[in-house]
């Protein structure tokens, strides 16, 4: 009973202090968990649960449209034909989203299909949404009931071997998806992050107005991985098992936030937000709203 005493006590004196310090409650493609991953039905459901931050991914469709989507193109796990029929996995790189059009890719359902990974997850016919759209719905969902306003993470999908076959070179990327944004009137809340240094070079050069986030995974370590850009950016989002006290007093040292992906386990939470973490990118941001 002592023991359990103790945690309690533990836990309220984390959450006055992360209340204090604006700790970022990231739901990762919306709320995997919880619903088909960055769709608007996603977005919606998280922002209610209480999120501060929406976490999407974003690629540029033939028609240079900012479309939401994990990968450039349609996903076999995840997504159905324009017939409702299942994508063989030999056949998901034909269906190159920098390749089609908006009004072709509205028509496949990226919604249907159980996953394993997600038990909890409810499927939902959802079609992969524009970046604009997201926005305007979400911004209208939040006026409309009153609601405390979100920021967005969007993660720019980009690898050098997809340069010009499945996206655009960085700059340009980078200049679709910011216009985007300046257009919406958002920049002051929102963070472009991503893997490829070459976006997050981009991003520090033209926009420095825009907060940036420095994806890091196995790779490399994360002192290394940031060094190697010439300048410290704003935000490292690691894998959050790369993290320790040490390298978050590195980033720290450097006035970098910290805020790790993606953490699903309530005892993970609870071990980073104990070592000092400025936020926490999560498929299930309820099992996290609810420890906070």
């Amino acid at each position: 009973m002592r023991y359990l005493y103790l945690s309690v006590l533990i836990i309220l004196s984390s959450c006055t202090e992360l209340e204090k310090s604006q700790f970022s409650i990231q739901g990762h493609r919306g709320c995997r968990g919880l619903l088909p991953e960055n769709t608007i039905p996603a977005f919606i459901h998280a922002v209610d649960l209480g999120v501060t931050t929406l976490e999407l991914d974003v690629a540029i469709t033939g028609d240079s449209e900012v479309l939401v989507t994990h990968e450039p193109y349609m996903n076999s796990l995840i997504c159905l034909d324009k017939n409702g029929k299942s994508i063989p996995v030999s056949d998901e790189l034909k269906y190159n989203i920098y390749e089609m059009r908006r009004s072709e890719i509205a028509q496949f359902d990226c919604g249907s299909i159980p996953q394993d990974r997600f038990p909890e997850q409810k499927q939902l016919k959802s079609s992969k949404p524009l970046l604009k759209e997201v926005f305007n719905t979400v911004e209208a969902h939040i006026k409309n009931n009153a609601l405390q306003f979100v920021e967005y993470n969007i993660e720019i999908k980009s690898k050098e071997q997809w340069y010009d076959k499945y996206q655009p070179e960085p700059e340009e990327f980078t200049r679709l998806v910011v216009e985007l944004v300046v257009e919406s009137g958002l920049e002051q809340r929102v963070i472009i992050q991503s893997f490829d240094k070459s976006v997050i070079k981009s991003l520090h050069r033209n926009y420095p107005e825009i907060t940036n986030a420095l994806l890091i995974d196995y790779r490399g370590g994360i002192e290394e991985e940031i060094e190697s850009l010439g300048f410290y950016p704003d935000i490292c989002s690691p894998d959050f098992r790369l993290l320790n006290e040490k390298v978050l007093q590195y980033c720290h040292s450097k006035e970098i936030k910290v805020i790790p992906w993606t953490v699903n386990e309530i005892d993970d939470m609870k071990s980073l937000i104990e070592i000092g973490v400025d936020g926490i990118i999560t498929d299930y941001p309820d099992r996290l709203l609810s420890l906070l």
